[in-house]
């Protein structure tokens, strides 16, 4: 009988610890909310075509998204900024300190995303004040709802207060997939966008930033290196006025 009472605990008492760690794990495995992730290192990604800004928040070593928002205004169509007054929104990877969040600019809480960078200089583009911005007009930014901006704008001041350094800002013609790229095999951009592609597809596999180098003024995308969190790209960017 003392077996029998002993094999009838052991049968009720295993579910229960499965049960139990089952739980734990859960809890572990909960993404944080909107809330807890600010002040958490921050990185942007633009998609044209697609008109969405995605903002992500980094827990421990991989970038969780936090909102995809609607672009409510860009000018000049796919293709990278070239000339200043072509009203075109630029394209390609970016980098901003806090030098960079413009909170009483014409426009409602802009961040200057750091037009011309080096890959832009090599070429001989020129263009300033590029803006991520409220208000929702552009004519070379990426023009927002002033609610949309207000809560990127927030995020990414934080990220600048809690010691991120610098934020990524990378920009592509559309979602980099090999059937996008497929359907605009005919564009003249499609030597430019070949070099924005591993990136995109770095980020999409790891979910954390590349590294973006400008060598012999080509993007060249490598694996980031461990550097807490900071951004390791070194693409140049202009001070910001």
């Amino acid at each position: 009988m003392g077996k029998i009472i002993a094999l009838l605990a052991v049968f009720f008492v295993l579910p229960l610890t499965s049960c139990s760690s089952s739980a734990s794990e859960q809890t572990q495995n909960t993404p944080l909310t909107k809330q807890q992730l600010m002040g958490s290192p921050v990185y942007i990604q633009i998609f044209k075509e697609e008109r969405k800004l995605e903002l992500f928040a980094k827990v421990q070593d991989k970038y969780q998204l936090v909102q995809s928002f609607n672009i409510c205004k860009f000018s000049g169509g796919l293709g990278p900024k070239r000339t200043e007054g072509d009203f075109k929104s630029p394209e390609g990877f970016y980098q901003i300190d806090a030098r960079h969040l413009k909170p009483n600019s014409k426009y409602y809480q802009a961040i200057n995303i750091g037009y011309p960078n080096a890959y832009d200089q090599a070429h001989g583009y020129s263009g300033k004040y590029l803006m991520i911005h409220g208000d929702c007009v552009s004519i070379g930014c990426y023009a927002m709802t002033n609610e949309g901006i207000s809560q990127i704008f927030s995020y990414v001041q934080s990220a600048f207060r809690n010691g991120q350094t610098l934020v990524d800002i990378n920009i592509y013609p559309f979602r980099m997939t090999e059937q996008n790229m497929q359907r605009h095999r005919n564009s003249d951009y499609l030597p430019f966008w070949k070099q924005l592609q591993p990136a995109y597809a770095y980020f999409n596999e790891y979910h954390q930033a590349p590294q973006v180098n400008v060598i012999g003024g080509q993007y060249v995308v490598n694996r980031p290196s461990q550097n807490n969190g900071q951004s390791s790209s070194q693409l140049a960017f202009t001070q910001t006025k």
